[in-house]
């Protein structure tokens, strides 16, 4: 019998790729932290560290593994699993497996062309890692629908969430907020290529800033500032990341933040990271229509989601108006990401067949 049949107790080993803070902190400490939080033990390890993955393995009842390709280690890991009849969970979070989604992406319109062709000749590695796992796990709706055009696995819902930590960090950062009088939009970026979607409201903004000297634009991550005219230097703000904590320290000085995506497969899989973000420290985001981030807000409570390019100028003029209204939306943005999007059972949070698939 295999030890899920066995076993009164649950123990997931979770081994996935860990090099990249955000997506550790959604995709491994935020997983563990929920299935600790019903009564499931979990040991993560980063797939470079053989000998804790092993072992992680020993006494294991289910697999599950993030962001990994077909390497020979994880191949090894994937055998273990198999001899001790372990089920094997897959989680992704971003359509790493899809030519079509990078060959269409228009972000990589702003990197080098070997770069676009590393990430194109990568996708079938993390299509094989993908359809040797009993079940996959991905971050939105829309990830969903696209994985399902690649596999004949199930395909299941688990969306990123407020968890304790991010909660208690977003307080600690709003009480060190100081109020100077500048209205302040953020845009934050947390890899290359996001120039190409600011681009879509770039006008808006340009037209938002000229009209008030007290209106700044606070770009967090990475970003290219020569594509910006000149003239508005003196009023750009740039911060880089470094903890999580200084990152919601730093957002906790926005009035709003802007998330344009363009209109493309890999952007329509895009998760709320950034919204959750925002919502806590109280900050009203300002969305499209294009990846999960509109699904994340209540327009006209706790942000604004604008289906036009003028309805980004007419979002910020409208919270530069109303500080009352800023504040009011932004409670209403912490209010909503803990009582909705907080680490809850819910089928928008994780679809109920995960859930019985670990405790069944």
């Amino acid at each position: 019998q295999p030890p899920v049949v066995l076993a009164r107790r649950r123990k997931i080993a979770l081994i996935g790729d860990l090099n990249l803070p955000q997506c550790r902190k959604y995709r491994i400490e935020q997983l563990a932290s929920f299935w600790q939080g019903r009564g499931v033990d979990v040991t993560f390890a980063h797939y470079q560290d053989v000998p804790r993955c092993v072992n992680a393995l020993q006494d294991a009842t289910h697999l599950f593994e993030y962001r990994l390709q077909n390497f020979p280690v994880v191949t090894m890991y994937r055998y273990e699993a198999r001899r001790l009849r372990l089920p094997v969970l897959y989680d992704l979070d971003d359509p790493l497996f899809s030519v079509s989604a990078y060959e269409t992406y228009e972000n990589m319109q702003a990197v080098e062309p070997e770069l676009k062709a590393h990430f194109l000749s990568e996708a079938p590695k993390y299509l094989e890692a993908m359809n040797g796992a009993d079940m996959l796990t991905v971050s939105t709706p829309g990830m969903v629908e696209h994985t399902r055009l690649y596999t004949r696995r199930p395909v299941h819902l688990r969306r990123n969430f407020a968890d304790a930590e991010t909660l208690e960090q977003g307080r600690d950062a709003l009480a060190r907020r100081q109020e100077d009088g500048l209205f302040r939009a953020v845009f934050a970026s947390g890899s290359r290529g996001h120039e190409v979607d600011f681009a879509l409201i770039q006008d808006a903004v340009i037209g938002f800033l000229d009209a008030d000297k007290t209106r700044r634009l606070m770009i967090l991550g990475h970003f290219d500032e020569t594509l910006l005219p000149k003239a508005l230097h003196d009023r750009i703000e740039r911060h880089g990341f470094s903890t999580y904590g200084a990152y919601l320290a730093t957002l906790a000085q926005a009035d709003c933040a802007l998330m344009p995506l363009t209109d493309d497969i890999f952007n329509r899989c895009k998760s709320a990271v950034r919204v959750i973000d925002a919502a806590a420290v109280q900050v009203p985001s300002i969305v499209g229509t294009v990846g999960d981030l509109h699904n994340v807000v209540v327009p006209g409570q706790t942000g604004f989601v604008t289906r036009t390019a003028s309805g980004w100028r007419d979002a910020m003029e409208a919270l530069a108006r109303d500080r009352s209204l800023r504040h009011q939306m932004g409670k209403a943005a912490r209010q909503d990401l803990e009582t909705r999007w907080g680490a809850n059972d819910g089928a928008h949070i994780i679809s109920p067949e995960v859930l019985e698939w670990v405790h069944g």
